[in-house]
């Protein structure tokens, strides 16, 4: 048996490849859109891809299972298992349903399939047995089901799907899921999940890929209250603390389980010059600068909202921008992978890219010191951080709003009044603030955010 994760660090999410060597075949789980990885690794192996399949339909990414079955020719397997309002949307003519207690052969490899519902209704896990090597199981992918050290959260669909109080039975459902299926595993067997810490799908996410269930059995925060049967416990564990989920997940959920579009085959990104984006500025698009927060900062294109290059770039786009036509500031060298990383959360219409800030309108956009936030009297103090975080610790008279919800709850926030952005460390409050002036408020950013602020108070001198 061949097995390799694919772990992609923004997003936090791990895709797997389950291979058999003897008939050349093999299986992706939970793709992303990127599907290139996983014909390399195909090719590389000397396999075909002849399965995709996903455990979930997907909040935080958009799925690459229907990109890599067309590219393939595989056969796609996915849920049938939730009711009303889960069922997949699309069938290309290469659909297979699954349901709890199907099985199917990839090669000499067997994937028993669970129906483990809780994180959502229509989730399954997958078990796997090198047949070769006897009938006992050997890992399972879990999913949004069972963390390292976690469990997938039940109240996505409420926070970011339109769900109403949809929490409490996905409590309920997680509970029963765990106790009938996931305990009866041998305590041997590998637990691969589909994320890891920094994953917004979880409260508490563990660093390290594996885990076994004999470990989560016995060390985990939720082992001993499934096996003694205390549900009540349980939920309310499980439901305390939970972090403010990105309301862009709610688009992902509708295009993934409604069929997300194929990109196919994409012609290289045009280089744009100064006056061909201030025309596309002008009828409707946005201008992502992918600076450093310095860089952006100490000249700031009119009308930019600034995501910079790096780990967060995939989620924080996700937070910031809608569908719509993007062009982005950056190099010729980073501008066709960032264009890549835009697609993992369904933004596809990146219609060029400029190398050079120097020719665009700009002006500086330089946060102030925390000694200095007295003198802002009248402004609101929009806190970007989680509600965890701000309820641990905030400026008193702040306003808290998660940056990924932002750009869908511009309306709560006042046109006429200035508008102080900050967050723990000046992170995100800067690229949430460069969205806020994109849209026309006036905003200002408090320098080093509320670790500033906080230390201000303890130490006035330094501050």
């Amino acid at each position: 048996m061949y097995f390799k994760r694919f772990y992609d660090t923004d997003l936090a999410q791990a895709s797997y490849m389950v291979g058999c060597q003897k008939t050349g075949e093999c299986l992706v789980v939970d793709p992303v859109r990127d599907i290139a990885q996983y014909l390399e690794e195909a090719r590389a192996q000397k396999l075909r891809v002849t399965h995709v399949t996903e455990t979930h339909i997907h909040a935080d990414f958009l799925s690459g299972s229907r990109e890599l079955a067309q590219a393939t020719g595989a056969k796609l397997l996915l849920s049938g298992e939730g009711g009303e309002g889960w069922q997949y949307g699309y069938d290309d003519g290469n659909v297979q349903t699954l349901h709890g207690g199907d099985s199917f052969m990839v090669g000499n490899v067997r994937l028993g399939v669970l129906h483990t519902p809780g994180h959502t209704p229509e989730h399954l896990s997958f078990v796997v047995t090198d047949t070769p090597r006897g009938d006992t199981p050997s890992m399972v992918l879990t999913g949004d089901f069972v963390f390292v050290g976690d469990l997938g959260r039940p109240d996505l669909l409420d926070e970011a799907a339109g769900g109403t109080d949809t929490r409490f039975e996905g409590a309920r459902q997680m509970f029963a899921s765990l106790r009938d299926q996931f305990l009866t595993l041998p305590d041997y067997v590998q637990v691969w999940p589909g994320h890891g810490s920094g994953s917004a799908c979880g409260k508490s996410l563990g660093a390290v890929p594996t885990t076994t269930v004999g470990y989560e059995r016995a060390l985990s925060w939720w082992g001993k209250l499934v096996e003694q049967g205390d549900e009540k416990a349980f939920t309310e564990e499980l439901l305390a603390g939970q972090p403010d989920a990105p309301l862009y997940y709610g688009r992902m959920k509708t295009e993934n389980r409604d069929g997300p579009a194929v990109l196919g085959e994409v012609g290289a990104l045009p280089e744009l010059d100064a006056g061909a984006v201030q025309a596309k500025l002008a009828g409707g698009a946005r201008l992502v600068d992918t600076r450093s927060r310095d860089a952006h900062q100490a000249a700031a294109p009119v009308g930019s909202v600034n995501i910079p290059d790096g780990n967060t770039f995939e989620t924080w786009a996700g937070w910031l921008l809608k569908p719509g036509e993007l062009i982005l500031l950056a190099s010729p060298e980073r501008a066709t992978e960032l264009r890549r990383k835009l697609w993992m959360v369904g933004l596809d219409q990146v219609v060029g890219f400029i190398p050079s800030a120097a020719e665009l309108p700009t002006a500086p956009a330089l946060p102030f010191p925390a000694a200095e936030l007295p003198a802002h009297q009248g402004a609101l103090i929009l806190d970007v951080r989680n509600k965890t975080e701000h309820h641990d610790g905030a400026i008193p008279g702040s306003q808290q709003l998660h940056a990924g919800r932002l750009a869908w709850q511009l309306g709560q926030l006042p046109q006429d009044r200035e508008i102080v952005v900050h967050c723990q460390g000046g992170a995100r409050s800067a690229a949430a603030a460069s969205l806020l002036r994109a849209e026309g408020f006036n905003v200002t950013e408090l320098a080093g955010g509320y670790e500033a602020w906080a230390n201000s108070q303890r130490n006035p001198q330094t501050a």
